[in-house]
């Protein structure tokens, strides 16, 4: 892929995505940005599907949408609104215990710095990322499996892991394209690109993508 190819591929996902709802962290941004709910919304759905993460997050937030009260409730009572998410025992005494953090060293503020971030609980890379440019609006590049597969199908990086892609983003990409990247590639990884036989027959991509890695396709 040329380097400038990037920005006509990303208008074209910006269209083919149209007709799918936006991932729920979007969402949630577009509804106001609040860094805690993104920061927990994302915890929540990790290994999770979209609409259980939703449906987790305003449980959840309906009895508590702050850290002072989450880290004063009881794990159990949050295992129970935050059901049936993936691994919602372990979940709840990360989200317990990254809001006694945040409350203890944070002054009650979630933290903007990648850095700070990852010495929460639970907190990785990905989960950092969303909470800087969808919590904070500041720059950053959210990788997920779905960002780091199809960046690398395009032949736009060429990388082991979602780390790697990450780094090699921040080097290439253009900035104005940062924030936006992650909500753009998750819905066309869910219903177009996906891991396994990609729905090449109806991507408006398909003629110019390399699709390299693609063993089948439909």
């Amino acid at each position: 892929m040329k380097e400038d190819d990037i920005i006509v591929f990303l208008h074209l996902v910006k269209k083919a995505i149209k007709p799918f709802p936006s991932p729920v962290l979007s969402h949630l941004a577009e509804q106001g940005s609040d860094p805690f709910k993104i920061l927990i919304a994302c915890v929540l759905s990790l290994r999770t599907r979209d609409q259980v993460t939703a449906d987790a997050s305003k449980r959840l937030f309906a009895i508590s949408s702050g850290p002072n009260s989450l880290a004063a409730m009881q794990v159990k009572k949050i295992e129970k609104a935050i059901f049936p998410v993936g691994f919602f025992r372990i979940k709840a005494k990360q989200i317990k215990a990254l809001s006694i953090k945040i409350c203890k060293e944070f002054q009650g503020r979630v933290p903007d710095s990648i850095d700070a971030l990852l010495s929460l609980p639970g907190v990785g890379r990905k989960t950092a990322n969303l909470v800087v440019t969808l919590g904070y609006k500041m720059p950053g590049i959210c990788v997920d499996t779905h960002v780091h597969r199809i960046c690398n199908r395009w032949g736009y990086v060429f990388t082991a892991n979602p780390d790697g892609t990450e780094q090699k983003l921040r080097e290439k990409l253009p900035r104005r394209w940062w924030i936006p990247l992650n909500g753009l590639l998750v819905p066309f990884g869910q219903n177009i690109c996906t891991p396994i036989s990609p729905w090449c027959s109806v991507c408006s991509l398909s003629q110019y993508c390399p699709k390299n890695g693609v063993l089948s396709k439909r």
